[in-house]
Order: structure tokens, then sequence, then C-alpha cells
């Protein structure tokens, strides 16, 4: 461990540093952890080849860099509440997580309009990679984004804001045009939420009725294992906007209701999720399915994800159900989740309301690396974006095609970063470059 400057240390890769799972190890040789915004902009000056590492949250190589890291999750949060006539926003670093921007949110009775299932990634990591949450009428995590402050190849801190010519293009950015240190957020008035756990849908009736499934609630999961004639698991939130939490019905869809809580749908022997059984809570306690002082999910996993139009749902699982014996002996569990469409250029759902098919899988290389293949070609007719975070085998073109607005973000990227400091071997297969 070395101190480049006061309060900054860095951290040579003599061992192997990997992300939260283990999934990718990186190749950077060093990684820098400032404790403010200036120590983080002399970094970036002075380094030729650098890269935003933000929670580790990813499952591939999109935060690695040809040469140094940068996280800013040691800066302070500097959580602060703006009131104007076009509504109220939070400004905060890039660094902080979900769960501590959440927690404060809340205690000012603010809130923000969705969460991650994971509350512990960072804000700036969230949307640069369009990361969701859940509902049909939910956008991602970044539709909430009205201003970035971020630092440039040179050192300097630039703006970007809603209504910006560049703004749609800058959000969701993947780190290809700098780090991102300061983040606006539009909030709202804090709500409750409950959540249900519903058991054993039929199959043919959430393919039946996709939609009226995926909106009886503000956000809603389904978890499968791709085998038998019924979905293992609903999870139901609903927004109670100050009412009572009344009465749900008992059965749902051909599902029935549990009034005990469940563990983690990624290992029953788990218990780090957010309160079940109905009981009502604050948004930042009941959207996340993950307990932030717990670990999430499986802890030992790889993940992977596509999105395809909504539209298109009950053909593309229809399409997937066929290969559940070949899925099931490496898959720890599927969640089945919706988004609504946005206009940010690389966005997941850009453009169409969109349903998120994610794969929590074993930690099993070998049988995962032969399976995801099989599941991308049977969703390849419905032109399927895979999550930016994720692990997939998708070649750069199939990928790129996904994206209208991909040739004026390039440009955009090379305007910001003519000589290429925070592009990687992703940014290559991202831009064909």
């Amino acid at each position: 461990m070395t101190t480049d400057s006061p309060g900054t240390t860095s951290q040579d890769f003599g061992h192997r540093e990997a992300t939260w799972a283990g999934t990718h190890v990186f190749g950077a040789s060093r990684i820098h952890n400032p404790h403010t915004v200036e120590e983080a902009q002399r970094l970036v000056a002075d380094t030729p080849r650098i890269r935003a590492l933000g929670t580790r949250h990813s499952f591939n190589d999109v935060a690695d860099s040809r040469g140094e890291l940068v996280s800013l999750v040691g800066v302070e949060p500097d959580i602060v509440i703006d009131e104007s006539p076009q509504g109220t926003t939070v400004s905060v670093s890039g660094g902080t997580t979900y769960g501590v921007l959440a927690a404060e949110l809340e205690r000012r009775g603010l809130a923000l309009h969705n969460m991650g299932s994971l509350p512990h990634i960072s804000v700036a990591g969230a949307i640069s990679t369009a990361t969701h949450g859940s509902g049909n009428r939910n956008g991602n995590l970044a539709t909430a984004v009205r201003a970035l402050e971020v630092i440039g190849a040179d050192g300097e801190l630039s703006s970007v804001k809603a209504g910006d010519p560049d703004f749609a293009g800058s959000v969701v950015a993947l780190g290809l045009l700098g780090v991102t240190a300061r983040v606006t957020l539009a909030v709202e008035p804090s709500f409750h939420v409950r959540q249900d756990i519903y058991a054993d849908l039929p199959w043919d009736t959430v393919l039946d009725s996709f939609d009226e499934v995926s909106g009886c609630g503000y956000s809603v999961s389904l978890f499968t294992n791709w085998l038998g004639d019924s979905v293992q698991r609903m999870w139901l939130k609903t927004r109670l906007d100050g009412g009572q939490p009344g009465d749900l019905p008992d059965e749902l869809f051909g599902g029935r209701r549990e009034v005990v809580s469940q563990r983690s749908p990624a290992g029953e022997f788990l218990d780090n999720t957010t309160r079940q059984g109905g009981i009502p809570g604050p948004w930042s306690e009941r959207l996340p399915h993950f307990r932030f002082d717990a670990t999430p999910s499986n802890g030992d996993e790889i993940q992977t994800e596509y999105l395809i139009a909504r539209a298109d749902a009950a053909e593309a699982l229809e399409a997937l159900r066929p290969l559940g014996p070949l899925i099931e002996p490496a898959l720890l569990i599927t969640e089945l989740r919706t988004v609504a469409a946005d206009s940010l250029w690389l966005s997941t759902a850009y453009q169409r309301d969109s349903l998120c098919i994610h794969f929590t899988w074993k930690n099993l290389p070998e049988e995962v690396a032969a399976t995801i293949p099989l599941v991308e070609a049977a969703l390849e007719r419905f032109a399927p974006r895979p999550h930016w975070g994720k692990v997939f085998t998708l070649d750069g073109s199939l990928a790129r095609s996904r994206y209208d607005r991909l040739d004026e973000f390039a440009g955009l990227v090379a305007r910001c970063d003519p000589a290429g400091k925070f592009g990687n071997d992703y940014s290559s297969l991202v831009l064909g470059s």
C-alpha cells in the first residue's frame, strides 16, 4: 500500500483482485482510493490510462482498465437536497451506495422512484450500466438522473444536465466519458410498501396474462427454475401511499399467498432478504430484495441478464422453457422482472418497455459457459440486450446492433476522450474499435 497524496491510498495489484463474486480478476495495475474529488481530479489528470471502479458488483470486465483504477467509494456522500419549481432533487457523491442514500432520504421524508435488488451498489456504477429495479411503469435507476458532474480526461470537472444536447448519451456511459464525481437525482415524498409472496403460479396463467401479472403491483418479480408447470414464487411489492395495507387475496393468478417469509431465492439457507409477509415498511426497506446489512443474493455466483421487449414476453419465455432440463443443473434461480422504456442512448430499455430475464448461476464456470449460448440462441429472434455489467457471449457487432444511437455515443466519446484514457478491452467490444 502506498500513499500518493494526503488522504489518498493506492494499492498495487500484487495479488488477485476480483469483482464481488470473483467472476473477473482485474488486469489493472493499481487501484487508487482518494477521499476527495480534488484528489481524484489530480489522479485522473496525471494518469495516462485510468477508469472508475465502484463497488465491484459487475460480473465482467466493464470496470477494468488497461492502466489503473480509481474508486470514489471513500469520498463523503455529501447528500444535498434542493427544492425548486422544477421538482425536488438530491445530489450525492457518485461512489455512495444506494443503501446509504436511501436511508438518509427516508430520514428526511423523501424517496427514490425505484431501487435495485441490491442496495449495496454505488449510484454512479448503477446508472452507468443501466441497472434497474422493477415495475411495468418504473424506469431504471438511470431515469432518475437530472445532472452529472464528471472528471474528464484533463482532470477538470464538467457538468451535464437534463435538457442538454449530450445528456441522453452521458448518463448510461459505461465509464467511457470520465469518472462520475457527483450525481443529481429526482426524488419524491416518502412512501410505504408491503411485500407479499405467492407460490406456484401456473405457467399457462403467467404466459396468457403476462402484462396483468407483471403489473399487479408497484414492483413484481417472478422466480423460476424452468422446471415443471408452475413459476415457483411471485414477489409482489405494493405501494401504499399513506393508505392502510388492506387485505390481499389468498390466491392470485393461481398462486397461493404465503404468510411465512421466504429465505433468499438464491439459497434457502440464506437469511438476507427484506421484510415480507405483507408487513408495511418504508420504500427503502422493501423495494430492494436484500438487506443492506447482509451479503446479498448467494454471494458465490455468476450472473447473466437479457432485456427484450415486454410485448414479446410470452413468446420468449415459451422459447426458453424447453431448455429447463439443460439450464437447471447450473442454475441457482431465474428472476423475471419488467422495466419501463426510456430515452437514454445506451440504456438496455431504450425506447421499449422491457422484460428482464435474469439468471443467477452457480459458480460453475464451465457449465455456465456451455449453457449461456443456448439461452442466447433461444432469445436471438427477440433482439436481446445483455445487461452491460453481467456475463454474455454475444459478439460485439451483434450487441452493438441493438442500439440505434451507438454511432452518436461513439462520437461523444471521441470528443470527450480523444486519447482513449478511459477506454478498455470492453469498450472495444461496445464501440467496435
